[in-house]
């Protein structure tokens, strides 16, 4: 069993990558839906994040209110600190559930989806391989403003705010170049790193 991360800039094609190696039968935890699913109405973060940084921070729904909390963190890095604390242990927890479950199935290749697996440090030991999803910045911005409707400044904005192109590629044991490529060539990019990886393909 290999346990293989990916990660990539935003607008990189990590997503796309990621259903893609499900879809070639290897098993993927996303730390990041888990990490939504905690904090969504009902999460189990909920009360920790309301007992840290007060009411205003959780929607009517009952949620936190991601908005309040981005622009909190953003500008004071104390309080991010203080979210993490409550949400990555959690986070841990349920990705270990879920590789237990991958690993009872028989799963040879668990590729974990960790957009900032360079950033975090944390993850590295926990892993065997790192597969970075690279392309030019860009091409980046080109995505993100026709998928999300964002100004170009915006979404340089992020791009900044995430570890660098060469910080990602240093920390990469393969490497898929997304840029220029037809769906059916990445299929076929991701399918060759995935046999690499160990995945029996047909």
């Amino acid at each position: 069993m290999t346990r293989l991360g990916l990660t990539g800039g935003i607008g990189s094609g990590k997503s796309t990558v990621a259903q893609m190696l499900a879809s070639l039968g290897a098993a993927v935890i996303d730390a990041d839906a888990s990490s939504r699913a905690l904090t969504a109405a009902g999460g189990r973060a909920i009360n920790a994040i309301k007992d840290e940084f007060g009411e205003s921070f959780i929607t009517p729904q009952g949620a936190m209110d991601r908005e309040a909390m981005r622009a909190l963190a953003y500008g004071d890095a104390n309080a991010k600190k203080r979210l993490e604390a409550i949400i990555h242990p959690l986070v841990g927890a349920e990705t270990h559930k879920q590789t237990v479950a991958a690993l009872e199935a028989g799963h040879s290749l668990i590729v974990f989806d960790i957009p900032l697996l360079v950033e975090s440090g944390r993850w590295r030991r926990q892993l065997d391989s790192i597969l970075v999803i690279d392309c030019t910045a860009s091409t980046q911005i080109r995505r993100v403003v026709l998928r999300n409707t964002l100004a170009p400044e915006q979404v340089q904005t992020i791009i900044d705010a995430q570890a660098s192109r060469q910080q990602r590629l240093g920390a990469a044991d393969a490497v898929i170049f997304n840029d220029g490529l037809s769906m059916d060539d990445l299929l076929d990019e991701v399918r060759q790193v995935a046999q690499g990886f160990g995945l029996s393909l047909p």
